[in-house]
C-alpha cells in the first residue's frame, strides 16, 4: 500500500507540475496577446492619426512622396585630390568617397555652382518661394548666406523669424597638418525673414575678437551652433554656443546677451556645464518657458541635458546622462503633442553620416532611439543623412506634426561653400523599429524626413500674427 501510494504521489505531483508549467505558458501566451493586441491599436491609432493629418493639410501627402535619386559613382581617375589620395581605399569608391573629393568628376551634384543659386530678388524666375536642398542660397543683397550651424528664433513681438549661425566667409585652412579644416572666428551672422525664405542679412552680431589672443572668441579659437532664446522676464536675448580652441581642449559653451534680436551681443564668459567637456550642444525652449542645455560631453560619447536658470545664463545642478556609449553629436530637438523628439548624428568630423530620431515622454529621459528618418534618395542618401549634419528643427504653426528639418552639408575643402539642406519633417505614422531598452514598440509615431530636389511650404502658410 506504501508503494501504492507513493505512487499516487507522484503521479499528482507531477500532474500539479505540468498544470503549473501549463498555467505559466498560458500566461506568457495571454501577455504576448496583450502586448500584440496592445501594439496593433497603437499602430491604427497612429495611422487613423497620420491619415486625419494628411486630410486636413493635402500639401503633406505632396511632401511624403518619396523621391528617388540615381547617380553613378564615375570611374576612377588617374589623378585625386590630396584628400581622397589620404584615404587609400582598397575598395570601390562610394558617393562618400565622391563626396569628400573636392575634385569629383560629380562634384556639381552636392555643390551647385552659382548659375543656380536660389535668389529671392529673382524669385519668380528661379522658383517662387521653392526650396532647393543644396544650391546656393543668397540673402536679398545678392550674397551666400553665411549661417551655418545655425539655429532659429522667432520672436513673437516683431513676428520676425531671426536666423543666426556661424559667418564663415573666410580662407579655410589647418592650423596643423593634423587640425580639422577651419576659418578663423569671424563672428555670428543674423538674417532676418517673414516668410522663412527671403533673408535680409542683419550683420554680424556677435563679432569675433581680433588682438587679445586669450579672449575667448580671438579669431584662432572656435565659436560654433550658436542658438539665442529670448527670456519674457528678463527682456533679453540670450545666446547660448560651443566655444573651444584651435585643438578642440577647451571645450566649452559661451553666454552672450541683447537687448534685441539683431545685437549687438554681449558676450559673457565661458564655462564647462556641470564639470564636464561640452562640445556640439543646443538649447530647446519648452512650453513652461524652461530652457534646456544639450550638449556632447565625454568626448563625444554621449549627451548631456540639464535646465538654465531662470535668467537663461546658467545651467542648474539638475543634469542627466543620455545617449550613453552612442557617440552622436550634433542634437536637434523638438516637441509634438507632449513627446520630446530629437535628431542627432554620428561623429565623424566633416563626413556625413547616418542620423537617428531618439523620443522621449520627459525631456530628462529616459531616451529611446527611433532609427533613421530619413525617407528617399537612394539608400546612401539616407545612410549619409542626405550628405548633410542636423542642426536644428523649425515648427510650422498651423500645421501640426510638420516641421523643418534645418541641415548642414559642410564642404571641408571651403567651408564658406557649405550649403544648407532644409527638408520637411513630419511625425505621424506607425513605428517601424522596436525600442532599444524596452519590450514592444514605442507609442509614439514616427519620425520621417524626405528628400526632395525641390519643395515649398503652402502658398496659404504665413507667419504667426
Amino acid at each position: 500500500m506504501a508503494i501504492s501510494g507513493t505512487g499516487n504521489l507522484h503521479r499528482a505531483l507531477s500532474g500539479y507540475r505540468c498544470s503549473r508549467s501549463a498555467m505559466v505558458w498560458s500566461l506568457m501566451g495571454l501577455l504576448l496577446m496583450l502586448q500584440l493586441y496592445s501594439f496593433a491599436s497603437r499602430r491604427n491609432v497612429v495611422r487613423g492619426d497620420i491619415q486625419l493629418h494628411v486630410s486636413r493639410h493635402p500639401l503633406v501627402r505632396e511632401l511624403e512622396q518619396v523621391e528617388e535619386e540615381n547617380i553613378q559613382v564615375p570611374p576612377p581617375k588617374k589623378k585625386k585630390s590630396p584628400h581622397a589620395a589620404k584615404r587609400r581605399r582598397k575598395r570601390s569608391a562610394t558617393l562618400i568617397d565622391e563626396f569628400l573629393d573636392e575634385n569629383s568628376q560629380i562634384r556639381h551634384v552636392f555643390f551647385p555652382d552659382m548659375k543656380s543659386a536660389i535668389d529671392p530678388v529673382k524669385g519668380v524666375e528661379n522658383g517662387s518661394h521653392h526650396y532647393y536642398p543644396g544650391k546656393i542660397w543668397l540673402d536679398t543683397e545678392g550674397n551666400p548666406i553665411q549661417a551655418h550651424g545655425g539655429g532659429m528664433l522667432y520672436d513673437e513681438r516683431s513676428n520676425t523669424y531671426y536666423w543666426y549661425g556661424e559667418y564663415k566667409d573666410g580662407p579655410t585652412y589647418r592650423a596643423h597638418k593634423r587640425g580639422a579644416a577651419r576659418v578663423d572666428v569671424i563672428g555670428v551672422g543674423c538674417y532676418s525673414s517673414k516668410d522663412l525664405w527671403t533673408w535680409k542679412n542683419q550683420g554680424i552680431v556677435l563679432a569675433a575678437e581680433q588682438t587679445n589672443e586669450t579672449h575667448d572668441l580671438h579669431k584662432s579659437n572656435v565659436l560654433e551652433r550658436p542658438k539665442v532664446v529670448f527670456n519674457e522676464k528678463t527682456g533679453k536675448y540670450v545666446m547660448w554656443m560651443h566655444i573651444d580652441d584651435a585643438n578642440y581642449t577647451k571645450a566649452s559653451v559661451g553666454i552672450a546677451i541683447s537687448d534685441y534680436p539683431t545685437g549687438p551681443f554681449e558676450y559673457l564668459h565661458s564655462q564647462r556645464p556641470h564639470g564636464f567637456d561640452s562640445r556640439d550642444m543646443t538649447i530647446f525652449k519648452d512650453d513652461d518657458g524652461v530652457v534646456y542645455l544639450i550638449y556632447s560631453s565625454q568626448d563625444n560619447s554621449e549627451l548631456h541635458i540639464g535646465p538654465l536658470t531662470s535668467d537663461y545664463l546658467d545651467v542648474q545642478p539638475d543634469m542627466r546622462r543620455i545617449l550613453i556609449g552612442q557617440h552622436r553629436e550634433a542634437p536637434a530637438l523638438f516637441k509634438y503633442q507632449g513627446t520630446y523628439y530629437m535628431i542627432t548624428s554620428g561623429c565623424t568630423g566633416w563626413a556625413p553620416n547616418e542620423a537617428l530620431a531618439h523620443a522621449a515622454e520627459s525631456i530628462m529621459g529616459p531616451w529611446e532611439t527611433m532609427g533613421n528618418p530619413c525617407i528617399g534618395g537612394n539608400k546612401m542618401f539616407r545612410l549619409a543623412t542626405f550628405f548633410a549634419q542636423s542642426t536644428f528643427v523649425v515648427p510650422l504653426p498651423g500645421i501640426p506634426g510638420s516641421y523643418i528639418f534645418m541641415a548642414d552639408r559642410w564642404n571641408p575643402a571651403e567651408l564658406r561653400n557649405s550649403r544648407y539642406v532644409w527638408l520637411p519633417l513630419i511625425v505621424g505614422g506607425p513605428p517601424d523599429r522596436p525600442l532599444e531598452y524596452n519590450f514592444g514598440f514605442p507609442p509614439w509615431p514616427r519620425v520621417s524626413i524626405y528628400w526632395h530636389k525641390k519643395w515649398r511650404l503652402p502658398s496659404s502658410w504665413k507667419v504667426s500674427k
